[in-house]
C-alpha cells in the first residue's frame, strides 16, 4: 500500500522560504512520479509542480515558475518542494500525490485527475 506523508509547512513572511517534503513508503520509490498540488480556502485544487520517476523531467505551474524547485532524493524516499520568494497568494494546503500506475501517461501532470494517491496535506501560510 502506497503512503504519502507531507511535512514542512508553516507560517512565513512574504519573501520568505519553506521546504516541503513528501515521503513515500510502501512501494518502490522510483516507481512513482510525484505531483504537488495546493488548495486555498474557497478555491479549487491546483497543480503546482511535477517530477518524473527518474527526476529528469519536471513541470511547474506558471505562477511558481522561477520561485519553486522540485527534486527527489531516492536515499530518503522523499520528493522536496523548495519554495522561495513566497507571496500572500501562496497560502494554501499543499498536497503531494502519485498516479495510479506510477506515471501520468497521456495526461497533464498538473491535473489532479491524473492522480489516485494523496497525502494528508501540510498548511503553508504566508503572512506579515
Amino acid at each position: 500500500q502506497l503512503q504519502l506523508v507531507e511535512s514542512g509547512g508553516g507560517l512565513v513572511q512574504p519573501g520568505g522560504s519553506l521546504n516541503l517534503s513528501c515521503t513515500v513508503s510502501g512501494l518502490p520509490f522510483n516507481y512513482w512520479a510525484i505531483g504537488w498540488f495546493r488548495q486555498a480556502p474557497g478555491k479549487e485544487r491546483e497543480g503546482v509542480s511535477w517530477v518524473s520517476r527518474s527526476g529528469e523531467r519536471k513541470k511547474y505551474a506558471d505562477f511558481v515558475q522561477g520561485r519553486f524547485t522540485i527534486f527527489r532524493d531516492k536515499t530518503k524516499r522523499t520528493v522536496f518542494l523548495e519554495m522561495n520568494s513566497l507571496k500572500f497568494e501562496d497560502t494554501a494546503v499543499y498536497y503531494c500525490a502519485a498516479p495510479p500506475q506510477g506515471v501520468v501517461a497521456g495526461a497533464d501532470p498538473l491535473s489532479s485527475d491524473a492522480y489516485g494517491f494523496w497525502g494528508q496535506g501540510t498548511q503553508v501560510t504566508v503572512s506579515s
